[in-house]
């Protein structure tokens, strides 16, 4: 006899998570295989956590405890198990009782008694709070809704998991027990509560990775050369402040230390005393499972892999590389890698270089990730050129080259670079988004916080690079850009571009707005400038030219002159090599280095404006401004001219291409939405490797959480106008983003919207598919369903009748009312006015007999054409609102006109639901087609306030229910007032297991 399905092992109710002190434990379905794990487990808890748990010693389970505990029919009753090594940490179960507390019989009781029970050495690392978010989506998958739960009142840690859960709850006190009873309801706090503690857990155990107190490097050649002796040469040259061990089980066992290096040498891991808190793998991959045990065994808390061999190198390499993720959080490990370049951490306190790369780079204030090693080498090369050295502009925080990203990708780095307070700008370079949905969450609260830049490689040909098993993006690359942009990304095409919009944002403020001011020695360049700024969408003002022999005052002067303006945001400097009698000079100096000093002058005065410097044929300037340097005084006369500098006039400067008159200042800034909390920075004396936490810097003075410019003052120099441009006005625009984000609209509520009627429509809908339907195939609804289920939102279709002969057709516009449109349904003729498809205006039974007629000798039989009727609504402009869900992009709500010029133009915006109404307002607007709505040539306007509540009903009616994975409204006429919903379809799906919504776990690929 076959296991009913509801009874079968739920498989996607194991996860991987990471707890509170960033290791990981693997939570699954507790079997009747377990029962000697169970025993085991329950030996090594405390008797005070036995009686917590029991209410009475209890210091043994009996035979038939174990059955009990370890038979469940995941339905009624479900136990679940924290494992690590394959050994249990901690168990919950649930049992369904009635309304009186006893067992249920009825399938109808929605409550459900909860215990936990958690071993005492991993009490606190959150375990019971990772257990409670997982058997509370399993409850409320099974139909419960409530939760009780009984604690002692001693039993102190237990009553705040519950209670600090985030869930609406009820606390009673009666006969010396207090009883919990909590919905399972998700709620805003509860959501809150669960993305605060996966940011806290994910931060950590990549704060863990970054900054080790020691370092074993398995596979260390016994010869100079090879990758494991080239990543220990790096660790070494790098001054890593912790301790490092040589491994290889080659070495002669009497070799007690490595020559050079003069560091430890041992065969394996067990002859090291200490912890070992990172390991860096350069072995064969056919070794790397042996090492994986020899390190789970022996602590180790996470490994870079830098070995190659897996999914890169074909179908069998991708089974070794999951075999790998597998084997490493089963020791509550995280991974790098595999095919990792390595990671870099330039904290003093640290001095981490466990990569490949020749050198350490300068410390600085950029965090670096990239999925590629060869990007990675090219990243680094790049900012290095810019401004090498600790303190200079182009300096890092952090660099991780994730390679195949089995396990550690972007988003952890999001989730860690968020509040590290020696972090200004994030820079990704991605060649695959594993979790779109939760990189899109996490980029919008980081970017709320400080700049995220982002390059996309493998971005047209619709496949992930070798060794990256992700979803397929099926939506176009610029619909994930304009979702990016939503989402406060900066989205750029190169690496060079990646290392421009870097370097400025990690060295300026963000500008207030989009007026620039372009000055310098050289008219053509000026010229440049300004086109380019008229090119990006900025507003430049009439540039200033300066004599060709303008001096280092000279610009001084007029960049002061230009910062101090009301109506001046932004300042672009050009300048070209210099010639003149008198020289500003000072003996033994250079000429950019002298611009620099002056500038840097007239730059700390207006510390508020960003400022960016275009040079030709001026390494030295480059160079100068990028260094570290003390900050200068505020600017003021010179008290000290240049020889005969005070005897000659002041070059005469011209102004040239008038601009329109600058508009009032945008607002500042604003500071991140509450919703990100963020603690102050810490004070005292630096802390401990072990104590290092990352916590977030914030402007002081203002109270808001920008980024203030460095000390030392430095400013990006650029070898061309058009890079300079680019990236301020990336900058800009991502100003522009933060002070919308600060009040980025609301989804808004309407009364007549029927959530509950729709969902019982859909899982009627569902179920009449059968239970052996795929959640990845989507099923078209019924016209007649489709359109019930739209009303439930507030959202009519006009209706339609069919008319499969000229007869019928007669009767259903009679029914209906002249005039009547009569238009095919073929697929191949569906929404193809240009192809005759479509009659309108028909005002009477005799030109309806006609129309069919010449309908039907023209494109076919009736049978292929499908006619319908349908009223004929107000003139207005025909539109497409549609939703669907994306694998690579989430749930995407998507508008444009209707026909072939916005098809073929591209020209249809997009956001991410749910959508608000600044959110959907925006969205009319960015079209290009946009001006035919408001009355472009003279015509009237369209009723712009109906089409954004329809797009709102869509994002709600998407957003409720998972199980709509399409909606397609085309065409909309949008007319003066109101608008008509002329066809419509719906697609539903059986709901993936998991979505970023439900409780946190690690991706798996």
């Amino acid at each position: 006899m076959q296991t009913p399905p509801e009874h079968a092992y739920p498989t996607h109710w194991e996860a991987d998570v990471v707890l509170r002190d960033g290791g990981t434990a693997r939570i699954r379905p507790i079997t009747t295989d377990d029962a000697e794990r169970l025993v085991s487990f329950y030996e090594q808890v405390s008797d005070e956590s036995k009686y917590y748990r029991f209410f009475a010693p209890y210091p043994r389970l009996s035979d038939r405890d174990v059955h009990r505990f370890t038979h469940h029919d995941y339905v009624d009753r479900v136990g679940l198990a924290a494992t690590i090594g394959g050994e249990f940490i901690g168990t919950v179960r649930y049992d369904r009782i009635n309304e009186q507390g006893l067992p249920a019989k009825n399938p109808e009781d929605d409550q459900a008694e909860v215990a936990f029970l958690v071993q005492d050495a991993h009490q606190g690392r959150g375990v019971a709070s990772a257990l409670l978010e997982h058997i509370a989506a399993v409850a409320r998958e099974r139909g419960i809704r409530r939760f009780a739960a009984e604690v002692l009142p001693a039993n102190s840690k237990m009553i705040k998991v519950f209670t600090d859960a985030g869930y609406t709850h009820k606390r009673t006190f009666e006969d010396g027990v207090v009883r919990l009873e909590f919905d399972l309801e998700p709620t805003e706090q509860s959501m809150a509560v669960m993305r605060g503690r996966e940011q806290r857990a994910e931060a950590r155990s990549v704060q863990r990775l970054l900054a080790p107190g020691s370092v074993a490097v398995i596979g260390t050649g016994r010869t100079p050369g090879g990758v494991g002796r080239t990543a220990l040469r790096s660790l070494l040259d790098s001054g890593f402040t912790g301790r490092v061990h040589a491994v290889n089980h080659a070495f002669p066992e009497d070799l007690q230390r490595l020559d050079p290096e003069d560091v430890p040498a041992v065969r394996t891991l067990r002859e090291i005393t200490d912890p070992v808190d990172l390991a860096v793998i350069a072995v064969p991959a056919d070794s790397v499972p042996d090492v994986i045990r020899d390190c789970g065994e022996h602590g180790v808390q996470g490994v870079l892999v830098l070995s190659s061999g897996y999914a890169e190198a074909g179908p069998d390499g991708r089974e070794r590389q999951r075999a790998l993720l597998r084997q490493a959080r089963s020791y509550g490990m995280r991974l790098i890698g595999p095919n990792a370049f390595g990671l870099i951490n330039t904290a003093p306190d640290v001095r981490l270089n466990a990569s490949l790369a020749p050198q350490m780079p300068g410390a600085g204030h950029i965090g670096l990730f990239t999925q590629s090693g060869a990007i990675g080498i090219a990243l680094l090369s790049g900012l290095h050129a810019r401004g090498p050295g600790d303190g200079g502009i182009a300096g890092i925080s952090a660099f991780v080259s994730a390679g195949n990203r089995a396990d550690v990708s972007g988003n952890d780095l999001l989730q860690y670079w968020y509040e590290d307070p020696d972090t200004d700008v994030v820079i990704l370079y991605l060649e695959s988004i594993g979790n779109p949905r939760k990189f899109a969450r996490l980029a919008r609260r980081t970017a709320a916080v400080k700049p995220v830049v982002v390059a996309k490689g493998a971005r047209h040909n619709g496949t992930a690079p070798p060794g990256h098993a992700v979803p397929t993006v099926r939506v176009p690359d610029s619909t994930v850009a304009a979702l990016m942009r939503q989402a406060g990304v900066i989205r750029v095409d190169t690496v060079t571009e990646l290392i421009d919009a870097g370097l400025l944002l990690a060295s300026q403020p963000l500008p207030a707005g989009p007026r620039i001011a372009i000055l310098g020695n050289s008219e053509s360049l000026a010229l440049l400038a300004y086109d380019a700024c008229l090119t990006e969408g900025l507003r430049p003002q009439r540039p200033r030219v300066l004599a060709s022999a303008a001096t280092p005052d000279d610009f001084r002067a007029a960049l002061a002159e230009a910062l101090s303006a009301d109506g001046c945001d932004a300042v672009v400097v050009t300048a070209i090599p210099w010639v003149g009698e008198g020289a500003a000079v000072s003996p033994g100096g250079s000429e950019g280095a002298a611009l620099a000093d002056a500038l840097r002058t007239a730059a700390a005065a207006h510390p508020e404006k960003p400022v960016t410097v275009v040079h030709l044929a001026m390494d030295d300037l480059a160079q100068t401004l990028a260094a570290p340097a003390p900050a200068p005084a505020p600017a003021a006369e010179s008290s000290a001219p240049a020889r005969d500098q005070a005897a000659r006039p002041e070059p005469a400067a011209r102004t040239i291409n008038p601009a329109p008159a600058p508009a009032p200042p945008p607002p500042p800034i604003p500071p991140a939405p509450s919703h990100f909390p963020r603690p102050p920075a810490p004070t005292g004396p630096p802390p401990t490797l072990a104590a290092r936490q990352a916590t977030p810097a914030r402007d002081t003075e203002a109270g808001i959480p920008r980024r203030p410019r460095r000390e030392p003052l430095r400013i990006p120099a650029y070898p061309a106008a058009e890079r300079a441009v680019r990236s301020l006005a990336e900058a800009v625009r991502y100003a522009a983003w933060r002070r919308e984000a600060a009040d980025p609209g609301r989804v808004p509520e309407y009364d007549d919207i029927q959530e509950a009627a729709a969902g019982a429509d859909i899982e009627r809908l569902l179920d009449g598919l059968g239970p052996d339907v795929p959640t990845s195939r989507s099923v078209p609804v019924p016209p007649q369903d489709a359109e019930a289920l739209l009303a439930r939102y507030g959202i009519h279709t006009l209706p339609v009748l069919p008319a499969p002969d000229p007869d019928t057709a007669v009767r259903a516009a009679a029914r209906l009312g002249y005039p009547v449109a009569l238009k095919t349904t073929a697929p191949h003729l569906r929404h193809r006015p240009d192809l005759g498809g479509v009659r309108l205006d028909i005002a009477g039974e005799a030109e309806l007999r006609r129309t069919y007629a010449e309908l039907t000798d023209y494109l076919g039989s009736p049978e292929e054409l499908r006619p319908v009727v349908q009223s004929m609504v107000p003139r207005g402009v025909d539109t497409v609102v549609r939703a669907a869900i994306d694998p690579a992009a989430g749930a995407v709500l998507s508008f444009g006109l209707a026909g072939a010029p916005s098809q073929l133009l591209g020209d249809i915006a997009h956001r991410l639901i749910p959508a608000t109404d600044r959110e959907v307002a925006e969205q009319i607007r960015s079209i290009r087609a946009a001006p035919l709505l408001f009355g472009w040539r003279g015509s009237q306007p369209v009723d712009t306030a109906a089409l954004a509540e329809l797009l709102l009903r869509v994002s709600r009616l998407v957003d409720d229910h998972p199980e709509v994975v399409g909606v397609d409204l085309e065409p909309v006429v949008v007319a003066a007032q109101g608008l008509s919903v002329l066809g419509a379809t719906v697609r539903l799906a059986r709901p993936p297991a998991t979505t970023d919504l439900g409780p946190r776990r690690l991706p798996v690929y």
